[in-house]
């Protein structure tokens, strides 16, 4: 019986070799069957060109990231107890501010203080000066870290010398008043009385002068 057509090329081998060339030449299909009817391999989630994958939200609109608000850059959160450069130098201020006034409000009361002690040894020695135009003895006295005079009669001098009379300072003039205006005034304003000899005092100083020595 004569071989078939088909038979003869099998044997020959020409037919496996046509598979094999058709075999190379057809492309694999994906498994699943994904790909498209116009040869062009299906997208699926592929983003679009030049995009990013959308991950829910409003298209276009950036996931918060890291819990910042999205209008600003927020500050870093404060230590416990730190307190605001700001706010110490505020402080600071309204404090120096403050101890100024004070300082100014006591140095005025000083001066009203001052003031008004004038005025009232003015009141009580109005009137009051003895000492006379012809006066012609010299009693000097220590006042003020200084050696002060002050000019009377010989009736005043002894009378200066036995604590009768007193030498007080106002303007920069030493009047001789009685000893009741030095009582007054030594409640008043001390630092005033320039002169007041104590006659239960020992009448020489430690240098053995006399107070009330003539010179």
């Amino acid at each position: 019986m004569a071989e078939s057509l088909r038979d003869q090329l099998l044997k020959s081998g020409l037919v496996k070799e046509i598979h094999e060339e058709k075999r190379k030449s057809t492309p694999p299909q994906r498994q699943g069957g994904n790909a498209s009817t116009s040869g062009q391999p299906y997208a699926g989630n592929r983003p679009k060109q030049g995009g990013r994958p959308q991950q829910g939200g409003r298209p276009g609109q950036r996931p918060p990231q890291g819990g910042k608000p999205s209008n600003g850059t927020p500050r870093p959160p404060r230590k416990d107890g730190e307190i605001d450069l700001a706010k110490a130098y505020a402080i600071r201020a309204q404090k120096e501010a403050n101890e100024r006034r004070e300082a100014e409000a006591a140095a005025a009361e000083q001066a009203r203080l001052r003031k008004e002690k004038k005025r009232k040894v003015e009141e009580l020695l109005k009137g009051k000066a003895l000492n006379l135009p012809d006066a012609d003895q010299v009693r000097h006295f220590p006042y003020g870290e200084k050696i002060r005079r002050v000019y009377v009669d010989a009736k005043q001098l002894v009378a200066l010398n036995a604590g009768e009379l007193g030498v007080v300072q106002q303007g920069g003039r030493y009047l001789v008043v009685e000893k009741a205006v030095i009582d007054e005034l030594r409640d008043l304003a001390p630092e005033f009385i320039a002169l007041m000899v104590d006659p239960n005092a020992v009448n020489e100083s430690d240098d053995g002068v006399p107070d009330d020595l003539m010179w």
